[in-house]
């Protein structure tokens, strides 16, 4: 079960025409990701809840022929004079309502959110599932307690049985460094405890449910690669990290022409008349004019336009970006209607106040 059905305020205006789950990291969506690793498992059955812009994940992944799996869609939204609306139903709520709707969860269910990349040992996970006889477990990450603000805490008893939840506690108050992932293994009879035709979310409601009745619910300790696109400035390190090697199966598309550079087809480069300093990715049909400077990690996304004497400074432009000439972007997310710096603060294109000038090459 993939849960997409969320508005991913916190990373908005990435958000605003496209579900979070649709974001893309390398050209790729970050749910692509999810679903190929669940298919390198053998998971071959993968539900996705689905609400605000839901066609755009539908349209892009259909029926999951092209990974080797079969995808099924659960759209959760309500009529209102005359209008179909958006509205979650939770992220358990909605699984309760796929159950009652086919039975669809009779076996265990690895439950994850299409927001995040990981490298989780699967088989593992089930393993140990199984063999501590879990109802439901919670797969967590050890976290330096200096972090442990940033995440929901679990807290277990030397077994691993869960006693409680800390959601963002200081570290003064943290009474655990295990940082839930958002990844959980539900067996059937967890999913029948969900009330019917209820909103009603896993975090907040049906763990303390499971807890106060002391089902066998534990906490498992993994150590992988969990990259949480929760907020802007996540998106941005992610492409930094990802650009610059450090996340293993993850490469980098198109030709290497030089040490740390990558191009796609029908670029437009004055190469001798530009600096250019990797990792850097030049997408598809995009022209850079010399007098340009590049400083990565960069990512240039298809179709761009960057002027002469611009400079991009560990950036990432969305596609057909075009950047002025003389502009400095300096750790920014830009496309052709907005841009951000890597602490989210956002301009839009057009405003007059902004110093920056960039728009749409299509133009």
């Amino acid at each position: 079960m993939i849960l997409a059905a969320g508005q991913g305020t916190r990373v908005r205006p990435l958000t605003k025409n496209m579900p979070k789950p649709m974001v893309p990291i390398l050209g790729k969506p970050v749910m692509e990701y999810l679903i190929e690793h669940l298919a390198n498992y053998g998971i071959k059955e993968i539900m996705v809840n689905v609400a605000y812009n839901h066609y755009k994940i539908e349209q892009y992944f259909g029926d999951g022929h092209r990974w080797g799996v079969q995808i099924g869609y659960a759209y959760e939204g309500v009529r209102e004079h005359g209008d179909v609306i958006p509205k979650p139903f939770g992220s358990a709520g909605g699984m309760r309502r796929i159950q009652d709707f086919s039975g669809f969860f009779d076996e265990p269910t690895l439950v994850l959110c299409g927001d995040a990349l990981i490298d989780l040992d699967i088989g593992a996970a089930l393993h140990e599932h199984k063999a501590k006889g879990a109802i439901a477990s919670v797969v967590t990450l050890d976290v330096p307690r200096s972090e442990v603000s940033n995440y929901g805490i679990v807290v277990a008893n030397a077994e691993g049985q869960i006693q409680s939840f800390q959601e963002k506690p200081s570290p003064e108050e943290a009474q655990s460094t295990l940082a839930s992932t958002g990844i959980y293994i539900f067996e059937p009879e967890v999913i029948e405890m969900i009330p019917a035709g209820k909103i009603y979310d896993i975090g907040s409601e049906l763990f303390p449910q499971l807890v106060a009745e002391k089902l066998p619910f534990y906490a498992q300790k993994r150590f992988f690669n969990w990259i949480d696109i929760g907020r802007v400035s996540d998106y941005w390190a992610v492409l930094q990290r990802v650009l610059r090697g450090e996340v293993a199966q993850m490469n980098i598309p198109g030709r290497e022409v030089k040490p740390g550079i990558w191009v796609g087809l029908n670029t437009s480069v004055a190469w001798d008349q530009c600096n250019i300093q990797g990792p850097v990715y030049i997408g598809s049909s995009v022209k850079i004019e010399p007098g340009a400077t590049i400083i990565g990690p960069c990512w240039i996304g298809h179709g761009s336009h960057i002027r002469s004497g611009a400079k991009v400074t560990r950036s990432i432009l969305f596609e057909y970006t075009r950047i002025a000439a003389d502009m400095h972007f300096n750790e920014m997310i830009v496309s052709p209607n907005y841009c951000v710096d890597r602490a989210g603060e956002t301009l839009y294109r057009g405003d007059e106040t902004a110093q920056l000038r960039w728009g749409d090459a299509r133009a």
